[in-house]
């Protein structure tokens, strides 16, 4: 059947004839924002009576939506694309296309817009919705379908969260005229824009955050075209005030700071509730150096939008520049988490069949796609739990590594410590006030810190009260199920005594709630195989690796003297719960930081005895990403490096290091790798050419030195007709578009 396969697009062969169709009917009302990437599907026949017919289906962004005739036309250009076969003296049999079907989703009016198409005969297209019934596709609907596919183009461009397989990726705008017709139909639809959702780490879409701008955003920013996002947004803004948040931002992007402040002075008047325009006020002060100013802008975001976590993030960003550690930890604790909603995506069938096909003379210079020694790596790495974090968790996460990297560890632990009720505090809390002889009754702990005495001052009620307490708070109070010492005491000695914890084969973890508590918490942590890590953490970590991170206890045994009974020995209306997902990513920083000193550890014991240090191809690109994580971009960069010493198929360290030979300004590494990351694009069928992380990149440099010295750099590297023809691309568009740079 190769005679029945396409020349250059990947293809995934039905088991039964259009059920790619049908599952995709069926998943309809499972999208929930912007839709996933088109379905193209095809029946191919030969013509013959007897012959069975042979379905095929990939997926495709960037084809033109704005009618049927140019979703027909995509189709038709697959019909000069399938394999001919036949030999010189007899004729083999010709496949040929019989008819096709085009899907794209409508992420406004949550519809799906199929045109049909046979060869040869007609052109049918529909709307079905989302219970699988069929209408009429009406101008309005047009319009919305072809925002939508782009949006979509834009967006999934160079996420490299989204994958699929026979996933084909065009460019979307390639003229002037295509740009004009982007922007029109942004300006008509720009109140509809919440309707298609936003990121995960946005709660709720309004017209100022959600998808449609993130687009126009990253499409004219990443070549710092600025201007014609400003235009829009000048135009929206007499509709919506709000928009001047945007529109200040372009101007920033500009360099025109005055006409910023302006904008932002005067829309902060009109209106004083939108967190959007405090955070772009905020940015410009961080930058200026009025953190201070800055402060006061994002408490004021945080009054306007106390349910969004950008708003805490921002706060928490700003205590970290001002290094009001123990502030920042408490925001951070105060962020609000949403549960992670990834892209939308197919249903997964099951093909008969996998036809993928090299795509060009590009992709020759890539390593062999098998499996080799360099794809495994040691379970320790494996298991971390920190690459598993999406959304909330991830940015969250990426907050609590910048604190460790400014303060250390230990620090971070008496920060900790300082501004949250620790388990030992809590025990010797809980064990005075189940003492009888207390006048004060038993003591309810509630959530925000505070103690309280009940009505009625039986202890077992107050213990009760603590218990539904404690079932609503966090780690950082233990479950007092089993956490309660028993009768001789021996419960709170295990815990209290330093010497036991000293002993236990080097580092305890960061254990601040009890076993029952710990295994409830791994249900609900985002990371697989925490609870596995974190034991072998215990067995592996040498004693000097890290300080002891059960701190509190050590501090809260000296309280325990004679007058303990009349003054209360620790002050918890001065202290919060920690909420149980921080106490996770203090778990999970914990490993992280555990696994990277005992790398450098033995970095540096191998460089003192002049042996080669050598791991897989797979643990360097983890160790990397673990750098990367902790703020040691020196490091990362060494194992992104030495992971391309090894014969494996992987983007991830070629992009790594493109991001950082550009951020350097170095031109000749920045090509070398380029011409890394467009083979890989290539062979994964991104025959796109902006927005792309290559031409981010090259536009970047070419503010600096001028797309001028990138071409005669890339003429002087000596590539191969196809490859520089490739190369060439990405600055063709500059000059198409006037990329700052393109004339110098």
């Amino acid at each position: 059947m190769a005679d029945a396969s396409f020349k250059d697009v990947p293809e995934l062969f039905e088991v039964e004839l259009t059920e790619s169709l049908t599952a995709r009917t069926e998943s309809l009302s499972t999208f929930r924002e912007l839709g996933p990437p088109d379905l193209v599907h095809v029946l191919k026949s030969t013509g013959r009576s007897g012959q069975r017919d042979l379905g095929s289906y990939h997926y495709v962004s960037g084809v033109d939506a704005s009618s049927s005739a140019s979703l027909a036309a995509y189709i038709n250009s697959l019909t000069y694309n399938i394999e001919d076969d036949s030999g010189w003296f007899s004729k083999g049999t010709s496949w040929k296309v019989k008819s096709g079907c085009y899907c794209c989703f409508n992420a406004f009016s949550r519809v799906d817009v199929r045109v049909d198409v046979k060869i040869p005969g007609g052109v049918q297209a529909y709307v079905v919705d989302l219970r699988g019934e069929r209408h009429e596709a009406t101008p309005e609907i047009w319009q919305e379908t072809f925002l939508s596919a782009l949006l979509r183009a834009i967006l999934y461009s160079d996420d490299p969260t989204y994958w699929l397989e026979a996933y084909r990726k065009l460019d979307p705008i390639t003229t002037l005229e295509g740009e004009l017709r982007f922007l029109q139909a942004a300006e008509a639809l720009f109140m509809k824009g919440w309707q298609v959702g936003s990121d995960p780490e946005i709660q709720v879409a309004t017209v100022v955050s959600n998808h449609l701008t993130a687009a126009i955003m990253k499409y004219f920013g990443d070549s710092g075209r600025y201007q014609h996002a400003a235009n829009l947004f000048e135009k929206i803004l007499q509709k919506e005030p709000e928009v001047a948040s945007l529109l200040a931002k372009s101007y920033l992007g500009m360099n025109e700071e005055v006409k910023a402040v302006q904008i932002m002075a005067s829309a902060i008047k009109q209106t004083p509730q939108s967190y959007t325009l405090l955070h772009v006020q905020c940015d410009f002060l961080r930058a200026k150096g009025k953190y201070d100013w800055a402060l006061k802008l994002a408490r004021q975001a945080v009054n306007c939008a106390p349910s969004e976590f950008v708003t805490w993030e921002k706060l928490t960003e700003i205590y970290i520049d001002m290094g009001q550690y123990e502030n920042a930890l408490l925001t951070l604790n105060s962020c609000p988490m949403f549960t992670y909603n990834g892209r939308d995506a197919h249903r997964n069938l099951n093909p008969a069949r996998v036809h993928l096909p090299p795509k060009g003379a590009i992709v020759d210079i890539l390593p062999e796609r098998i499996k080799t020694e360099d794809d495994e790596a040691d379970p320790a790495l494996l298991r971390l739990p920190a690459p598993g974090l999406r959304g909330t968790w991830a940015r969250a996460y990426s907050l609590l590594t910048r604190l460790v990297s400014q303060i250390g560890w230990d620090e971070l632990l008496k920060t900790r410590s300082s501004v949250f009720v620790m388990e030992e505090e809590y025990r010797m809390q809980k064990a005075q006030s189940e003492r009888p002889q207390s006048a004060t009754g038993g003591k309810v702990i509630h959530e925000d810190g505070t103690v309280s005495s009940p009505q009625r001052g039986d202890s077992l009620q107050g213990a009760a009260a603590a218990r539904a307490d404690d079932d609503a708070s966090t780690r950082g109070v233990a479950s007092p199920t089993q956490s309660a010492p028993d009768e001789d005491g021996q419960g709170a000695e295990n815990v209290t005594d330093p010497e036991t914890l000293a002993n236990a084969n080097g580092l305890p973890t960061i254990r601040i709630s009890t076993e029952s508590a710990r295994e409830q918490a791994a249900k609900d942590n985002a990371a697989n195989g925490h609870e596995e890590t974190k034991e072998n953490g215990v067995q592996e970590a040498p004693g000097q690796t890290l300080e002891k991170p059960v701190q509190a206890a050590e501090n809260n045994q000296d309280g325990e003297g004679g007058q303990s009974a009349s003054q209360e020995p620790f002050s918890f209306s001065n202290k919060r719960l920690c909420e149980r997902w921080l106490d996770n990513l203090f778990m999970v920083l914990y490993e992280d930081l555990r696994v990277w000193t005992i790398f450098r550890a033995e970095v540096a014991h191998f460089k003192t005895q002049h042996v080669a240090y050598r791991k897989t191809g797979l643990e360097w690109e983890i160790l990397g990403d673990l750098g990367m994580r902790l703020h040691h971009k020196e490091e990362a960069k060494e194992a992104y490096q030495r992971c391309l010493d090894t014969p494996r198929y992987s983007y991830k360290p070629w992009s790594k290091l493109l991001d950082m030979y550009a951020e350097e300004g170095d031109i000749q590494r920045t090509l070398q790798v380029a011409v890394r990351v467009a083979a890989y694009q290539w062979g994964e069928y991104t025959e796109m050419t902006y927005p792309t992380q290559i031409a981010r990149c090259f536009f970047k440099l070419g503010q600096i030195h001028g797309h001028a010295k990138i071409s005669y750099t890339l003429l002087s590297m000596g590539l191969p007709e196809p490859v520089l023809k490739i190369m060439e691309s990405y600055l063709q568009y500059g000059r198409i578009f006037k990329v700052e740079g393109y004339d110098f």
